[in-house]
């Protein structure tokens, strides 16, 4: 397997990630839907992956009963995914281990009952980078304004805006870029 085009980065161990090559992760939803416990979840989990991270969120069965109102119920399911966090701890963490050894990325975990969703412990991985004044200007606003506490959350925000506002075409990008690695992996090896 030849270097992948995202700047081949690697796990070593607690240190974090150096420079190398990650391993390819397409099979970690398959590999996690045979590794996880049967009745976990309600039907398959959803396993999202990037360079950093695993992420796997799975349904679990909405509470039974009636509820006055919808913070009762929102409540409910809160407490419903509380209890599968603290039940499963043990397990996530073994079976966590085994995807960090072999997909050299963090795992996180979440759970989703209707609309409630939480996310354990996940990945904040900083990111570098160098703004001229335009965009800084852009930031300083956000933050003057409230929306964010400071230019790392005001960039975040315009990343989560960009993403939600343009998903089919990142999609697209996505599927270009897996079908440039895929020729690269077919093409010859020059080393």
């Amino acid at each position: 397997m030849g270097r992948n085009w995202h700047g081949g980065r690697g796990w070593h161990g607690k240190g974090g990630w150096q420079a190398s090559e990650v391993p390819n992760a397409q099979d970690a939803a398959g590999w996690f839907t045979g590794r996880l416990p049967e009745g976990w979840f309600t039907g398959t989990p959803t396993v999202s992956v990037d360079r950093d991270e695993i992420v796997i969120v799975g349904e679990l069965p909405a509470p039974e009963g009636e509820f006055a109102d919808e913070a009762a119920r929102a409540a409910a399911e809160s407490g419903r995914i509380s209890r599968f966090r603290e039940e499963t701890r043990e397990q996530r963490i073994e079976i966590a281990r085994q995807a960090e050894h072999r997909y050299q990325r963090k795992v996180a975990w979440g759970a989703r009952i209707g609309d409630s969703v939480e996310l354990f412990t996940t990945l904040s991985a900083p990111v570098m980078t160098r703004l001229r004044q335009p965009e800084r200007l852009v930031l300083d606003t956000l933050v003057d304004a409230g929306v964010a506490r400071s230019r790392a959350d005001a960039l975040a925000w315009a990343v989560r805006l960009v993403g939600e506002h343009a998903e089919s075409w990142l999609n697209e990008l996505r599927d270009a870029m897996t079908t440039v690695d895929d020729l690269r992996a077919k093409g010859p090896d020059l080393s």
